[in-house]
């Protein structure tokens, strides 16, 4: 594919609502038609410029403010699912968000090891993600919100299929990146970590939590795989009722990250399962569904 065409695909990783997929392809034609000719690096050259890094460095980065902001605005609830007070958290919190992600933006990610690496670009995705949604708050979705707007982003947003992940919104180190660029053309290729998915959230009610604290190389293993259990075991990730398993369409989507089948998704699934899950899970092999929650991981008022 070439550089202008990945760099301006119109369907975001997460696909389009089935109403709205017939109309992929004209979108696609027609942006290639006006954009070919737009300046910007191509996914593998995002890769291949982020895909150093020095291993035994002792370089860490400060994440304590969207610590703290995190512990201030995200609101776990009892039943497992992790929500974002936006309307504080705009009042009070934006500022120093804004000022949080300057911050990364000026660091250096070649200079970190590999944990400290995942821990800023998880973060940096993150933090970035709120603070789209806060510049635009009150919404009821981030598919409300497209960043350029333009003729193809009323289209997007007019079927239910805007999202800001392709507009270029941050720079390190000299260049230009969206929040697809972080997620898919580093976190994805350059550590090959199906856990990925747990660490990044789209402020949906159907992605994996955000969580409370930020991540760290020093504790980021541990992260990783909490956000892995609660996700797994939370029934927007996995449901099993009559012997029939609904799988959140992360599972889908990104099947390739989870084994390339549905064979492979039941086995991370289980590595992270509860005993009650697993029994349930016991002798099924094939998810019977996908579901996606897309509305705002706002709290309730």
């Amino acid at each position: 594919m070439s550089s202008a065409l990945s760099t301006i695909t119109l369907v975001h990783s997460r696909p389009w609502p089935r109403r709205t997929r017939a109309l992929a392809g004209l979108l696609a034609a027609t942006a290639t038609a006006f954009l070919a000719f737009a300046p910007g690096a191509s996914a593998n050259d995002v890769t291949t410029k982020f895909s150093a890094h020095a291993a035994g460095s002792a370089v860490t980065v400060d994440h304590s403010a969207w610590s703290r902001l995190l512990a201030t605005y995200v609101k776990p609830t009892p039943d497992g699912l992790n929500q974002v007070d936006f309307k504080a958290f705009k009042a009070s919190g934006q500022r120093e968000l804004k000022d949080y992600v300057a911050r990364l933006e000026a660091n250096d990610p070649a200079k970190l090891d590999r944990p400290e690496q995942f821990a800023f670009w998880a973060n940096l995705y993150n933090a970035k993600t709120i603070d789209i949604v806060l510049d635009h708050y009150p919404v009821g979705s981030i598919r409300e919100i497209e960043i350029g707007g333009g003729l193809f982003g009323f289209i997007k947003k007019s079927v239910g299929a805007g999202g800001p992940w392709k507009a270029q919104v941050l720079k390190v180190s000299g260049a230009s990146l969206s929040l697809d660029d972080i997620e898919h053309n580093i976190l994805r290729p350059v550590f090959k970590d199906p856990r990925v998915h747990y660490s990044v959230n789209c402020a949906s009610r159907g992605c994996p939590n955000l969580g409370v604290e930020a991540f760290t190389g020093a504790t980021l293993e541990a992260q990783l795989d909490a956000g892995a259990r609660a996700f797994v075991n939370h029934p927007r990730g996995i449901a099993v009722a009559g012997g029939s398993i609904t799988a959140s369409s992360i599972y889908d989507w990104f099947q390739s990250d989870f084994g390339g089948s549905a064979a492979g998704v039941l086995d991370h699934v289980r590595k992270y399962a509860t005993p009650e899950l697993a029994q349930k899970l016991s002798g099924l092999s094939a998810i019977a569904s996908y579901d996606y929650d897309w509305k705002l991981n706002d709290i309730a008022r």
